[in-house]
């Protein structure tokens, strides 16, 4: 089955596929020779296979193992995780009053910000990246996968499993087999158990506030792990992990490194979309990393 996932222009497909490139979990996520990114997936208890591209002003996606009537939600879910109904004029427009902003606006006009094909993974992803660099987030993740995840039938291209429900880790001794803190294990086991209670966890809120609450609520979950959750899995555009170590060292000058602080007085000025000059701040440090 083929879905058409319209935008509006311009959309920086290389930007969001390195993006999600880098952060990708083996055996769930792959990015293939032909600049397409694919997935497995759940949907409505089936268990398939989604490939998407960059097309002629739109993105095409390709699904396996779906049913014809899942493709509106489908559709619904891959617009949010490619983030196509994002206003990047509106954006640009915002955040171009700030100098340190506006060149990397104008470098990346069509950056868009990475939503999430199924929130309780992200969820997972954000506690899996506490104090750890993105490289060993995803190690984690992956040995998380094939310790815990759904095998597929039949894997195809590098993709084998489907992440874990939230049912998979609930009672799963994650700590054990990650080999990591006791405390970040059980962490994601009372998000696990926070997501059977409240079949909304992941539900829109009405303020980033809540939301924050919402999360911090669950033990092991801080600020970082709150707001990063509340940008990717409920697309708040104004959520802000103060603090992250990627946006401090893209904002340090001769003088140094802000403070989280600091970081939050600069950040009145991109309101509301500080989310989004996040994932500009993040894009010029690991282009600034990787060219060292």
């Amino acid at each position: 089955m083929e879905l058409r996932l319209p935008y509006r222009p311009p959309y920086d497909w290389a930007a969001i596929r390195a993006f999600l490139a880098r952060r990708a979990i083996p055996g769930v996520e792959t990015i293939d020779p032909a600049a397409a990114y694919a997935r497995t997936i759940r949907v409505a208890g089936r268990h398939g296979l989604v490939t998407v591209e960059s097309g002629d002003g739109c993105l095409q996606a390709t699904l396996r193992g779906v049913g014809t009537g899942d493709a509106p939600a489908v559709s619904a879910r891959l617009c949010r995780l490619f983030d196509c109904d994002a206003d990047p004029a509106a954006i640009a427009v915002c955040l171009a009053r700030d100098p340190v902003l506006a060149p990397l606006v104008a470098a990346r006009p069509g950056l868009r910000l990475p939503g999430a094909w199924d929130p309780f993974e992200t969820g997972c992803r954000a506690i899996l990246g506490q104090q750890v660099s993105v490289a060993a987030a995803i190690g984690l993740a992956g040995t998380l996968v094939a310790a815990f995840g759904t095998p597929l039938p039949e894997p195809f291209g590098g993709l084998t499993h489907v992440f874990p429900a939230p049912a998979d880790l609930v009672e799963a001794d994650v700590a054990l087999a990650l080999n990591m803190p006791r405390v970040r294990g059980a962490a994601i086991r009372a998000l696990a158990a926070a997501a059977l209670a409240d079949r909304d966890l992941f539900a829109p809120a009405e303020s980033l506030e809540a939301a924050v609450l919402r999360f911090t609520a669950i033990r092991g979950i801080g600020p970082w792990t709150a707001q990063y959750i509340a940008m990717r899995a409920l697309k708040l555009p104004d959520a802000l992990p103060v603090g992250d170590v990627g946006l401090l060292r893209a904002l340090a000058t001769a003088t140094g490194r802000p403070s989280a602080a600091e970081l939050l007085a600069l950040a009145e000025a991109w309101r509301p979309f500080r989310a989004y000059a996040a994932q500009h701040l993040w894009a010029a440090d690991e282009a600034a990393v990787t060219g060292r």
